[in-house]
This record gives structure tokens, C-alpha cells and sequence, in this order.
């Protein structure tokens, strides 16, 4: 059973929100001006998601929003993370605006602000338009220039109501999944454009920061990364030599740049492929954060791996019986290491967790509720992680569950479920289940307090 009075050392002012990505949850890929993305090549490319499924529907968010706002209310949310659809929003390698695309977030973003809940939208999370991707994607350097022209039409039609804002989600997906191990959009297997890849992505973060500060009064703003523990298999030279590789993959390559402190020189040995660097850039990469944001699933245990692929670590499973349906080791305590890693070691002054959450094998009681024991217990866990982190110091300013909704889970399709809201697929009908409701009882316990 988990301690939940720990819960006390969160902060009066503490962020209760959930989150979702554009892709995961819009459907309507072809309304109003939207042109494909790289997730609809990818997605369409038989073989490449489990099911064949696609995002062409999803949970039809483009037109049931007002139903899912509804439901954060219920919920109780402070503040709902979101990603704004670049190829909503400018379609083509034209750069001609959509102007449709536009008025669909301003209308959210209204509708969210009079229910009284934060907007914190997303600039990038994975859906590249295939028209940029086709002159070239994240490997070259139009691909930062664009996402800079793409921010400053979303900032100039959003920034006189929205103040908080994520430039990047993941990065890492972006460029390691989708470029190096081929299992994400665009499911590219090239070492060299992933590095490539990882340097335009944190390029066109820095433009990003760049376009916002100039454009938003009072804009604080932040990039969201994924993070593991990294620990290695046995204590033997080789495999504690593997776990730092591993560490610089997953998360030294990832915080460094744009904490200012520039790129791992032992992460460059590792890939020997050469940045394509011009001066000034590191400045525009490592420029100052108002907040940063960690998703947090799981912890890696590595092996040695000398003839595998960079960065030469193979992940074990982890020792802790319990797994979610993805199949990930469930390990609260990693949170809490991250956290502290972070703020120690770091000096990060601001935390936001962006996501965290759990895929079970969710189904519909003849009663028409939907149990998921085993979610609320991961939610309590890893809540309580996070009053740890914070009684030892950790600046945690907020909690995004993953996800609001049942959505499209990327390759694995419409197989895995991670929301606090179950979707019935075939009729879009929305049931709460019980750690939602579990969720909200402790955002109402903390606001009594």
C-alpha cells in the first residue's frame, strides 16, 4: 500500500494536468486543410504499426473537444498538455499559413481558459509534415529554420493568451527511434542521420526559444525529454562501461546542449559522426529554460553489447515482476532518482513531469465502468515519488499524467491503453475509469488541504 501522506510536501501551487499528443488523439487527417505528416506515411507503410492501425481517426478529438474539456473539468485538471499539429497549421513546403488549422487551437485554447485550465501546448511532438520531410527532414538544417517560421505564426496567433509553452517533445524519439532504429516515423536505420537529426531537433529548439521570447510577453518556457535511470547488469569494467554509454544516449546527449554545457565529448567518440556546427549555434541550443520537462516510464539495466548498434548497450529486463502491458518494469523509485539528478546535478529551478503513466489491458464491466487496479497503484507510486523528490529539495512544479485519453500508441497501434478515460474505438464513447476518478480524488485532496 502506498504512503500517500507524503502527498503534504507538494507544493499549495502544485500543477494537476494530463496529457495528450496531436497525432495520438485528433483523427481528421484530412480536414480543413491538414496535409500529411510523417506518422500518416509511416503509419500507412504496411508492416510499420501493430494492427495496421492508423491516427486517421483516433479518438476524433478535432471535433469532440468540447466532450474531452468537459471531461478535464470532471476531472478536476489545473493545466492540459497538448501538441499543435505543425501540418495543421502549415501543411506544405510552401509556407503558406493554414489559417483553418489556426482557428482550430485558438478556439481550444479559448475553451480551455474559460473551464478555467492551463493550456500547455506542444510545438513538435513527432508529426513532421512529409512535405518538409521529403526536402530533407530533421537531418538538415531548413528543417530547424522552418520549425522556427511554423512557431512564430502559432506564438503570434496564441502568445496574447497562452503563456507556457514545451518546444520539443522527446527529441530523442525523434532522432534515435525514428532515424537509428527505424521503429518510429520516419523509420530510418542511418546512424549518421540521426546524429544528424538530434542536432536540427536541439537547433530548432534554440529558434524556437528564440522566436518565443520575442514574440510572448512574460512566455515561460520549456522542452520536454525522456529520461531513464541507467544501471548496469553486473559490476564488471564492461558492463559499468556500457551503462555510461547508455546514459550518455538517453539522457546526458539530451540534457546537456540545452542546459548550456554543449555535447558529451564521449558521446561524439561513441558515434563519430561530425555535427554540422556554425558558430553561434551552441548559444541558441543552450539558451536559458524557464522550466524543463521529464517523461518517465522506465528504467534502463544494460549489458555490454560490442558488436550491437550505438551506443554498444544492450537493455535487460528489469527485476521487478511487475509490468504494465507494454511490457515495462514498474519503478517509482526512478522518478525520484531523476528528479533529484536534476536538481543536483543539474540545477535545474524549475520541474515540470510531462509524462508519466501506465498501458494495461483495460476493459468495460458489464456495469459500464472500467477497473484498472493496477493504473490507480501506478499513479499512487509514482505520485509519491514525487513528494519524495520534492521533501529533499526537487523544484517539482507539476504532474501531467499520460494520457488523458485512450489513444493511437504510435507502432504499437490501438492495442496499448495509457488513459485516465477509456475510449470505446467504434462508437468514440468516453468512460472514466476508476484512476481517473482515483486521480481526481487526490487533486481535490490536495486543493482541501
Amino acid at each position: 500500500m502506498t504512503d500517500l501522506s507524503v502527498l503534504s510536501s507538494l507544493p499549495d501551487d502544485f500543477l494537476w494536468g494530463a496529457a495528450t499528443a496531436a497525432y495520438q488523439i485528433e483523427g481528421a487527417v484530412d480536414a480543413d486543410g491538414r496535409a500529411p505528416s510523417i506518422w500518416d506515411t509511416f503509419a500507412h507503410t504496411p508492416g510499420r504499426v501493430a494492427g495496421g492501425d492508423t491516427g486517421d481517426t483516433a479518438c476524433d478529438h478535432y471535433r469532440r473537444w468540447p466532450e474531452d474539456i468537459a471531461l478535464m473539468r470532471r476531472l478536476g485538471l489545473d493545466a492540459y498538455r497538448f501538441s499543435i499539429a505543425w501540418p495543421r497549421v502549415v501543411p506544405r513546403a510552401d509556407d503558406r499559413v493554414n489559417q483553418a488549422g489556426l482557428d482550430f487551437y485558438d478556439r481550444l485554447v479559448d475553451a480551455l481558459l474559460a473551464a478555467g485550465i492551463r493550456p500547455f501546448p506542444t510545438l513538435y511532438h513527432w508529426d513532421l509534415p512529409q512535405a518538409q520531410q521529403d526536402r530533407g527532414g530533421w537531418p538538415v538544417r531548413e528543417t530547424a529554420e522552418r520549425f522556427a517560421e511554423y512557431t512564430a505564426v502559432v506564438a503570434a496567433r496564441l502568445g496574447d493568451r497562452v503563456t507556457d509553452w514545451a518546444t520539443l517533445n522527446e527529441p530523442l524519439c525523434s532522432a534515435w527511434i525514428g532515424h537509428l532504429d527505424g521503429a518510429m516515423a520516419p523509420g530510418l536505420t542511418d546512424l549518421t542521420a540521426a546524429v544528424r537529426a538530434s542536432y536540427h531537433l536541439h537547433l530548432g529548439h534554440g529558434l524556437a526559444v528564440q522566436v518565443l521570447r520575442e514574440t510572448v510577453r512574460d512566455a515561460r518556457i520549456g522542452i520536454v525529454n525522456n529520461l531513464s535511470p541507467i544501471e548496469p547488469a553486473t559490476a564488471s569494467e564492461a558492463d559499468r562501461a556500457a551503462a555510461d554509454r547508455a546514459d550518455g544516449h538517453v539522457n546526458r546527449w539530451w540534457l546537456d546542449p540545452v542546459l548550456g554545457h554543449g555535447y558529451p565529448e564521449d558521446m561524439r567518440e561513441v558515434y563519430g559522426v561530425d555535427l554540422p556546427e556554425r558558430d553561434g549555434d551552441p548559444e541558441l541550443i543552450g539558451a536559458p529554460l524557464d522550466w524543463l520537462g521529464l517523461n518517465y516510464y522506465f528504467r534502463q539495466i544494460v549489458a555490454d553489447d560490442p558488436t550491437g548498434p550505438a551506443p554498444y548497450a544492450r537493455q535487460l529486463p528489469g527485476p521487478n515482476p511487475d509490468r504494465t502491458a507494454m511490457p515495462w518494469e514498474v519503478h517509482a523509485p526512478g522518478l525520484e532518482q531523476l528528479l533529484l539528478r536534476l536538481t543536483h546535478e543539474y540545477g535545474v529551478e524549475r520541474i515540470h513531469v510531462t509524462e508519466n503513466g501506465a498501458a494495461y489491458r483495460d476493459s468495460v464491466s458489464a456495469d459500464g465502468t472500467v477497473h484498472d487496479p493496477e493504473r490507480t497503484a501506478y499513479l499512487e507510486q509514482h505520485l509519491a515519488a514525487c513528494a519524495r523528490a520534492v521533501a529533499q529539495g526537487a523544484p517539482l512544479a507539476g504532474y501531467f499524467a499520460w494520457s488523458l485519453l485512450d489513444n493511437f500508441e504510435w507502432a504499437y497501434g490501438y492495442d496499448k491503453r495509457f488513459g485516465l478515460v477509456h475510449v470505446d474505438y467504434p462508437t468514440q464513447r468516453r468512460t472514466v475509469k476508476t484512476s481517473g476518478l482515483r486521480y481526481s480524488d487526490l487533486i481535490a485532496a490536495h486543493r482541501q488541504r
